[in-house]
């Protein structure tokens, strides 16, 4: 989520932090089939992977680090790393396998990694003919590119709650404000709202400012016990208070990608609370807390108007008040509640595997005190919200 220059300087430095976390414990890297990573993947941490996927391999590999392990001294640690999932939220998927091996008590720490390179311009369809595959179809039907559906949403809030392309701007003039202090970031430079209005547009009424740009990109995050963090000098970590992967319940009457219709609530009635608001309906039953005690987000905002959705439905205002919460100052940083101090994902691009997780790392750093000029005082309680292909939602709560 950075340009290949910066991605291999903060790779460097992710792989500094993460040797300085484990110290003298070797991670072996399998995957949750137990299949070896890429040669790329395991290299990263300092130990050689295979290219193989199978058992073999990954026991191969294993055996290496094992035996490398035993000549310096190390004791063996097995860390799982999922693999890609639905979409954008399949770095929370690996999250929570990693959380129920660790809650299990099958392993005491976990290395999540989520890394992806992108193609220049719009994202499309895999290759082949698939007219059974809903993604392929709304390439080939109609033409409908991920800021088709950007520009339908918008254009719904604007219809629905009198949204305008002002506030949309806004969200962007905000967010490329915290981006500017934020060193992995790919883009910081810092816009105005002339700059956002002036832009071409892309998808009525978004214009190129409006929408996430694609990118290379990765991000990682070491999970463990309680137990193992305080034995290790962690008094106070951050934890993860709560986590959520949720679909839609039927009937999902509002388009979303990569459909092309909604189902119909003539004959069932609609839920008594949609998909998006349900990803955090979870998450806050988990974790026992709710939006009052949030301090700062972090949330998907491939298009400026989907940042504004999340306000209401993460419960930060009622429907229809996100565009006042924006333009009151409360969103930004100094305001009661900061969402995407990092700059979002506007600031990265969109490199799909390492969004969620990037998202963590920065609520992490937020709790800890470590965000720098970015930094939201007394932060304590963190969230974030993402998506995916075909409704499948995530969120992450973490408090101190």
């Amino acid at each position: 989520m950075a340009s290949k220059k910066k991605v291999r300087r903060n790779v460097v430095k992710g792989v500094a932090h993460i040797k300085a976390t484990f110290n003298n414990t070797l991670i072996t890297i399998t995957d949750l089939n137990g299949e070896a990573l890429c040669q790329d993947s395991a290299g990263t941490v300092g130990f050689k992977g295979s290219r193989k996927s199978t058992p073999f391999a990954a026991s191969r590999a294993s055996e290496k680090c094992g035996g490398k392990a035993r000549r310096m001294g190390m004791r063996e640690l097995e860390v799982h790393v999922k693999g890609p999932g639905p979409g954008r939220e399949s770095a929370v998927t690996a999250l929570q396998a990693a959380r129920g091996q660790i809650l299990s008590g099958a392993t005491d720490v976990a290395l999540i990694i989520g890394a992806d390179t992108t193609p220049k311009g719009f994202l499309k369809p895999n290759e082949g003919d698939r007219p059974d595959d809903t993604d392929w179809l709304r390439f080939k039907l109609v033409g409908a590119t991920n800021p088709v559906y950007f520009g339908l949403n918008a254009r719904r809030r604007m219809d629905l709650f009198g949204a305008t392309q002002e506030d949309f701007a806004r969200v962007k003039v905000k967010n490329s404000r915290h981006a500017v202090h934020n060193e992995l970031a790919r883009f910081t430079k810092e816009y105005d709202i002339e700059d956002v209005m002036n832009s071409p547009v892309v998808s009525d009424p978004l214009r190129l400012l409006d929408i996430c740009a694609t990118s290379d990109g990765g991000a990682a995050l070491v999970v463990c016990s309680m137990e193992y963090a305080k034995a290790h000098g962690h008094a106070d970590p951050v934890r993860i208070a709560g986590l959520s992967t949720v679909t839609p319940v039927y009937p999902d009457t509002v388009i979303d990608l990569p459909y092309m219709a909604t189902d119909s609530a003539g004959a069932t009635p609609e839920p008594l609370r949609g998909f998006k608001q349900s990803i955090g309906d979870k998450v806050y039953e988990e974790s026992g807390l709710g939006p009052d005690d949030v301090d700062v987000a972090e949330v998907y905002d491939l298009s400026s108007s989907l940042e504004l959705d999340w306000y209401e439905q993460l419960g930060f205002c009622a429907e229809g008040e996100a565009e006042k919460l924006l333009r009151d100052g409360v969103t930004e940083i100094g305001g009661r509640l900061p969402v995407n101090p990092s700059g979002g994902l506007g600031a990265f691009g969109e490199a799909v595997p390492a969004q969620a997780i990037a998202q963590v790392c920065e609520l992490t750093w937020q709790l800890r005190g470590e965000a720098g000029k970015r930094q939201v005082e007394g932060a304590r309680v963190g969230i974030s919200a993402n998506q995916g292909l075909f409704g499948h939602g995530s969120s992450v709560l973490v408090r101190r």
